[in-house]
């Protein structure tokens, strides 16, 4: 990973197009070929980024100039640099994940096993399917036979929806299973999930853990 501390300013060209004014920011340049820019705030999203498979080009002359890093179907993100403070780059090694605690290891694998509470036709594909930015939770087929990746949580919120939105980027170019949609399913979701969700054409789902178990009843509550 290489971290880079620069005053700079940043420019997306693409479907959409987006200006950050110059200011001091966090570069991180990950294995995977990623670019993000981060400020000194919001823990889990970049203020903008650029998801591999991307090339990065640096033009630089005396710590300033330009990285212009360019996608797959030729959206850019432009980062005009002033100055740089600091540029260092390190080996992290193979990660070995996100270790689930017991209950949602607990609940993926009563989603496995009860694969129509997704709805009635679906069958599994796969629990923990692998990818080269680790494995899906869970990859089922539809009743209509359509590919879906499942993210499980025990608490859903942003980061699980953005986590399931890298692994649809990734599936969907597989010719053999596309076209993948995917189910954020959890036992609570937050309501921006939800709305961010939304956004991107991802289902979600409020599993209930005690029922799943079959130690509770709907059928018997009176409220």
């Amino acid at each position: 990973m290489r971290l880079v501390i620069a005053r700079c300013s940043v420019d997306y060209i693409g479907r959409l197009t987006a200006h950050l004014p110059m200011a001091s920011r966090l570069l991180l340049v990950k294995a995977d070929g990623s670019v993000s820019v981060h400020a000194d705030d919001r823990a889990y999203k970049p203020l903008n980024w650029m998801t591999p498979p991307c090339s990065l080009r640096e033009e630089l002359t005396d710590g300033a100039g330009t990285w212009t890093v360019t996608n797959r179907v030729g959206e850019q993100l432009v980062i005009t640099i002033e100055s740089v403070e600091h540029d260092s780059s390190h080996e992290l090694g193979v990660d070995p994940g996100l270790q689930k605690d017991g209950v949602e290891a607990e609940l993926q694998r009563l989603l496995a096993l009860h694969v129509e509470t997704f709805g009635t036709g679906w069958s599994l594909v796969r629990r923990e399917y692998p990818t080269a930015i680790g494995p899906v939770d869970l990859l089922c087929r539809d009743a209509d036979g359509t590919t879906v990746a499942v993210e499980v949580k025990r608490r859903g919120e942003i980061d699980g929806v953005e986590q399931l939105t890298r692994y649809l980027e990734l599936l969907n170019r597989d010719p053999l299973l596309a076209p993948v949609r995917g189910v954020f399913a959890a036992q609570e979701i937050r309501p921006q999930a939800r709305v961010l969700a939304g956004d991107r054409g991802i289902d979600c789902l409020t599993v209930d853990y005690a029922a799943l178990k079959g130690t509770d009843d709907p059928s018997q509550r009176l409220f």
